[in-house]
């Protein structure tokens, strides 16, 4: 017996990790439903990024009081601190953490390449058939990623999504990389499906191609052939330019398999997500919203409000005075907030941090309620003009 979803989606028998329904959708933008083992999360939705098991400056109470309810955590830092058998003896992430909702873990594959560099800045990667080998940023031990090796720690630190292992080419790479990028892969999603996980846990397959957007559909259609929970789109935001990522998701986002859920990695601005909804996506994660109130920028509905600027010191204002946010609704002044931040008084750091989080939840809110109006574009279109304004106006 399977449920059948409601207007579109993917049917999945009891025991399946997790079970997607599309229940309306405008153009190619959806609003659906995920079903995971700790949450029924609503899609579109922003996924606030939890590093090494945190969402920095904020309590796991704290994320969840801002609307999220599915975070990202970091295979690889995780891995290497305190070490995915640890995490495991102790309950697993969500228990270790203390976050009772859904949550989602990258491969590590990234980071490995990303952050292995010595004193000098060179890169110390070796990427062969098997894996990636590669010395940690930490205290410069070799270590070994593979696609059964990412699975493995996944299921130690259990969460309720896995990624596959996947190569992640730099957005300046020349066609011929980014083509045996995707080939491997390829090769890589069916090492990472042919290894056991914990029960109940979903694998998404992450599609690659750089912003060669026939790599993309072919490569979406070749993992769409294999028995992946959920696609992604990997390979965004590392270096091309901002309007060539936006026109390949595109002509690419709407092609990837419309039965399961669609997930754009490591982006990113709000404008970005607005616009990538528009293309088909259903799920985000990006640091922006907490490292931007690490360096005193709020991102409102009128756009950024950089918080250190002398404008502000007699502002008796909040960020925002429709945001419900504890900042806004709790009556801290922009004033205030700047003395803070000038002072480098941390607790700003919270203030700022719990306003993004509850502004990215609002406008995937937003996006929600206008696909279920049927007035996305319109919407898109006043959301996108509201925030290129450079900083906020006076409000009356």
């Amino acid at each position: 017996m399977t449920d059948a979803p409601v207007g579109g989606g993917r049917p999945f028998g009891k025991d399946a990790a997790l079970r997607f329904r599309v229940l309306h959708t405008d153009g190619h933008a959806r609003r659906s439903t995920l079903e995971l083992p700790h949450a029924t999360v609503e899609l579109p939705t922003f996924m606030p990024v939890g590093t090494q098991g945190s969402v920095k400056t904020l309590t796991a109470a704290d994320v969840a009081g801002t609307g999220a309810r599915i975070v990202l955590g970091n295979t690889y830092h995780l891995w290497l601190r305190p070490g995915a058998e640890r995490v495991h003896a102790l309950g697993g992430l969500h228990h270790f953490s203390r976050w009772p909702h859904a949550m989602l873990t990258d491969s590590g594959g990234f980071q490995a390449f990303s952050l292995a560099r010595n004193a000098r800045g060179d890169r110390l990667v070796d990427l062969t058939e098997e894996g990636v080998a590669f010395r940690s940023h930490l205290d410069g031990a070799r270590c070994f990623l593979s696609p059964e090796e990412a699975v493995r720690v996944q299921s130690l630190l259990g969460a309720d999504i896995q990624m596959q292992l996947d190569v992640c080419p730099p957005g300046d790479a020349q066609r011929p990389v980014v083509e045996a990028a995707v080939r491997q892969t390829t090769r890589w999603a069916r090492r990472a499906l042919a290894t056991p996980r914990k029960e109940g846990q979903a694998l998404f397959g992450i599609v690659q191609g750089g912003t060669h957007a026939d790599l993309r559909v072919a490569h979406a259609d070749e993992l769409g052939a294999l028995d992946f929970d959920g696609l992604a789109l990997g390979g965004f935001s590392v270096g091309e330019p901002v309007r060539a990522m936006h026109e390949t998701l595109a002509e690419v986002a709407h092609r990837l398999d419309p039965t399961r859920p669609r997930y754009l990695m490591g982006v990113g601005t709000p404008e970005d997500l607005v616009r990538a909804v528009h293309a088909g996506v259903d799920m985000f994660d990006c640091v922006l919203p907490t490292r931007n109130a690490r360096n005193g920028q709020a991102l409102t509905r009128l756009g950024k409000v950089v918080i250190k600027n002398a404008r502000h010191k007699d502002d008796p204002r909040p960020l925002d005075p429709e945001c419900p946010c504890p900042t806004c609704a709790g009556g801290y002044s922009r004033a205030y907030l700047r003395h803070l931040f000038v002072a480098k008084e941390l607790v700003v750091l919270r203030l700022l941090s719990l306003h993004n989080l509850t502004f990215y939840a609002a406008l995937m809110a937003g996006a929600r309620e206008a696909i279920v109006r049927g007035d996305y574009d319109a919407w898109m279109r006043r959301t996108l003009d509201d925030l290129g304004t450079a900083e906020v106006p006076q409000l009356s």
